[in-house]
């Protein structure tokens, strides 16, 4: 597996590098927005936020569209500063200081959840709910004809409500599919990415909330 570790800071980067090698990983190093979105393609990469010639959602823009996961390894600590990040297309979320063994349990979730999307594509099929349409194979998502531009969480989230559209889908089966039990999401995570796709829907699509149980989409 190819990792490509985006950090500008030598002594940080350094470590994370020797600890990756000796996980058996690939590892590749940049230190600047420029050179991370001109990187050959990877599987995982681990973004510093804060880089000197810019801020790292500007990689996130880049590469949430890609299927590459992307982890945000950043002294960014305050929930605020999560949720910007997840919003923004990042798969997880590390803050610093952090221990070697936490970082590479979140790589090994990230890429199994990655791993899955991919085989899942094998089986998907379009899926209409009133003027939306899904297209699980080239996640393409549009409403009345206008694509929309989604993250890759926020296309996972409404792929599932999609799929049962009309029923009621709990917080717990939706953060169990989307985000895997074992990660350990912000609480508000999920209602960030419900109120990000009810603005990007325009109220043409509903997702509707039942308090105490989770949400339902309506066409």
């Amino acid at each position: 597996m190819r990792i490509l570790v985006v950090e500008d800071d030598d002594r940080v980067a350094r470590g994370l590098v020797t600890a990756l090698r000796h996980a058996g990983y690939d590892v590749h190093r940049v230190g600047t927005v420029a050179d991370a979105v001109s990187a050959p393609p990877v599987d995982v990469v681990l973004l510093d936020m804060g880089l000197p010639d810019g801020d790292g959602t500007e990689v996130l823009r880049r590469l949430r569209d890609s299927g590459t996961a992307v982890i945000a390894v950043t002294a960014r600590g305050e929930e605020r500063d999560r949720v910007l990040g997840l919003r923004a297309g990042a798969d997880d979320y590390v803050v610093k200081p952090f221990g070697t063994a936490e970082l590479l349990a979140r790589i090994e979730a990230v890429l199994r959840r990655t791993r899955k999307a991919r085989a899942e594509v094998a089986d998907a099929e379009v899926v209409e709910v009133g003027p939306l349409k899904l297209d699980s194979a080239t996640r393409a998502v549009s409403v009345q004809g206008r694509e929309l531009a989604l993250t890759r969480k926020e296309f996972d989230l409404l792929a599932l409500l999609a799929a049962r559209s009309g029923q009621v889908v709990s917080r717990d089966l939706i953060m169990d599919q989307v985000w895997q039990a074992s990660y350990e999401a912000p609480t508000r995570t999920l209602d960030t990415h419900v109120a990000a796709l009810r603005g990007k829907l325009g109220g043409l699509v509903r997702i509707e909330t039942v308090r105490g149980v989770g949400y339902r989409l309506v066409g």
